[in-house]
């Protein structure tokens, strides 16, 4: 099965106050925790859309595709655009945000292995019921995903199509994400690069 995973690491971070992804987690970047939570193993290609030079060097050091979102302010919408683009013919594609600090390869794994038992649903991790990230999208749900515009995302998809929606459980925090520096976990010995 072809499958595609884009991480998206292209966010203008302003709740944050800018350069969220270089932040520190345990000595690591949250752009560098992303790139190694990716099941490239079990991924066709992986194109990793960001604005920033360092961190598409280190994607390419990964030997992922690099996707240069030149028009960030143009949302979430352009990202996902970029990445479908980029990635070509896949019968299913993951969406991972760069900005969960503790999500475990493990567990992208086991959301493209339920994906590939039903390719025609929408996997996604989740804890207690409540739907978190990443996301996996059937290649028929790509017309809806290009169509997006601004700051909407694949939520508005999957609000479209619940019950397509297959959720596969996974602790609280591996889907916490990082919006503020108060959130940082450890915050008092992390810093940001």
């Amino acid at each position: 099965m072809r499958l595609g995973c884009v991480v998206m690491a292209a966010g203008a971070a302003s709740r944050f106050g800018g350069g969220k992804l270089a932040a520190r987690v345990g000595g690591k970047s949250l752009f560098r925790r992303a790139l190694e939570a990716v099941p490239a193993d079990r991924c066709f290609a992986v194109a990793v859309v960001a604005h920033e030079l360092d961190f598409l060097a280190l994607a390419e050091r990964f030997r992922f595709l690099t996707v240069d979102n030149d028009r960030p302010e143009l949302g979430v919408s352009r990202t996902i655009r970029l990445g479908l683009e980029a990635l070509g013919n896949c019968q299913g594609v993951m969406f991972l945000v760069a900005d969960q600090p503790f999500l475990r390869r493990e567990s992208a794994e086991k959301a493209m292995a339920l994906f590939a038992e039903h390719p025609d649903r929408i996997v996604a991790l989740a804890h207690g019921g409540q739907r978190g990230n990443p996301c996996v999208f059937p290649a028929s749900l790509f017309p809806e995903l290009l169509a997006l515009e601004g700051d909407t995302g694949g939520s508005a998809v999957i609000r479209r199509h619940e019950e397509l929606l297959l959720l596969l459980e996974t602790p609280a925090e591996e889907l916490m994400d990082v919006d503020t520096p108060e959130q940082l976990p450890d915050r008092d010995r992390c810093k940001k690069a």
